[in-house]
């Protein structure tokens, strides 16, 4: 498919580009009048996080498969959804233990664009093509493409890309009916309306594409296990405030006092999971290991008799 052309007008009629009417004395207002006017606007970004549930639940599912199966989950953006892509991607492996590799984000114009603006880094639709191509982006992998206005010609070339190879491709935008939704399998359109500042979807278009990587990321790792209920059992145990998180949930899980639950990680690697079972079903660190991987992870599996 060609690359699309935009004109200077090519963004009239968007959402995300219209002026908000509540808003035009902004510069009027006094400082807790601006407070209250943002948080107002902001308030909208749940509700259409909500109305988008049904499609963010089916690329929910679409992903954690992908993952099951060994594939990774790769985000897509420019500027500030690249940014957050990024971010969402760094904090999978301290909070489930994930291998650098299972999500990562991919943001035009390189890790530099992650503290300064790379200027035109976003309308270069081959440099998405490449990105993605220099990855090795197979049918084993699912592709979030994030755009606010939903026609970023990087995130259009990565995601066409994608499906050019048989990736699952999930698109995450706010406007409606967008050339984004249209490129992939899964769109999910998070319609938040004008921003508060005109055009600026740094605000509530990222606060919403926040929300939905948070969905993406989390739930698709409660499928694969790396959670117990809705405790962090896989969490890597890296830092003090993490260790002690660590010997809290042993202990939250199996009832043991502080000494136990300490000796219980120490002897498991600091596994909390492996911990666990080393508890609840009186085995070793090893014995342990060879259960979680009989229940593919899942500690409610392993504790089983």
């Amino acid at each position: 498919m060609d690359s699309p052309t935009f004109q200077a007008d090519a963004l009239d009629g968007f959402t995300t580009e219209m002026v908000d009417p509540r808003y035009r004395d902004l510069d009027l207002m006094t400082t807790d009048e601006m407070v209250r006017a943002m948080n107002e606007a902001e308030a909208e970004v749940p509700r259409a996080v909500a109305a988008a549930s049904d499609a963010i639940g089916a690329a929910v599912d679409a992903v954690a498969a992908r993952l099951a199966a060994g594939g990774r989950l790769l985000y897509v953006g420019a500027g500030t959804p690249g940014r957050l892509g990024v971010l969402d991607a760094s904090e999978c492996p301290p909070t489930f233990s994930t291998e650098p590799w299972m999500v990562q984000g991919i943001i035009a114009g390189g890790p530099a664009a992650l503290t300064s603006a790379i200027e035109g880094a976003e309308d270069d639709e081959d440099a998405g093509r490449r990105d993605l191509d220099e990855l090795g982006v197979n049918a084993t992998d699912a592709v979030v493409g994030i755009s606010a206005s939903g026609r970023t010609p990087y995130v259009l070339g990565a995601m066409r890309a994608a499906r050019a190879v048989g990736a699952v491709t999930v698109g995450v935008s706010s406007n409606e009916d967008s050339l984004l939704s249209a490129a992939t399998q899964f769109p999910i359109e998070v319609v938040v309306g004008p921003e508060i500042i005109s055009g600026s979807t740094r605000l509530k278009a990222g606060s919403a594409q926040k929300q939905v990587l948070n969905m993406l990321s989390t739930l698709s790792m409660v499928k694969l296990g790396k959670t117990y209920g809705n405790l962090m059992v896989d969490v890597s145990a890296t830092n003090r405030k993490l260790e002690i998180r660590a010997q809290n949930l042993v202990r939250e899980i199996t009832g043991v006092d502080v000494e136990t639950a300490r000796a219980a990680l120490a002897a498991a690697d600091q596994e909390v999971k492996t911990a666990i079972v080393c508890i609840e079903r009186d085995v070793d660190a090893l014995e342990a290991r060879d259960l979680l991987a009989e229940a593919d992870g899942f500690l409610r599996r392993a504790l089983q008799v």
